[in-house]
């Protein structure tokens, strides 16, 4: 037996549809263009909701349109997964722990790559 509940999505896969959809944009969109480009069912206000709360994150800057916004990214999806992980280990005060067990925990091939680009520099 299939709820309504069970039917809706996550508001992890609702923002990850909605950041696709303004990545793929080449240019800000409005929530109505939001979601067209979702070619969903989800109501405007739910895609408002949802940019709304994205841009509060800081993942989204918006810019005045008629009587409302338009949004796009701060950065593409490389440079939000950056951000993200800056964040991440900004909540923790013992950053050299943190960071000795995220290098720990890497794969052969991504330490390769993270000493590589240590070297490489900026």
């Amino acid at each position: 037996m299939n709820s309504e509940k069970d039917d809706r999505r996550s508001a992890g896969e609702l923002e990850a549809a909605v950041m696709a959809a303004l990545w793929a944009a080449d240019a800000p969109l409005t929530p109505a263009r939001v979601q067209a480009e979702l070619a969903s069912d989800l109501a405007r206000t739910t895609v408002t909701t949802i940019l709304s709360r994205l841009y509060e994150k800081g993942t989204l800057e918006r810019q005045r349109q008629g009587r409302g916004y338009a949004y796009h990214p701060v950065q593409d999806p490389q440079g939000l997964t950056a951000l993200r992980m800056h964040g991440e280990l900004d909540r923790d005060s013992d950053r050299e722990t943190v960071l000795a067990r995220f290098v720990a925990q890497l794969d052969p091939d991504d330490e390769q790559v993270l000493r590589r680009l240590l070297e490489e520099g900026p």
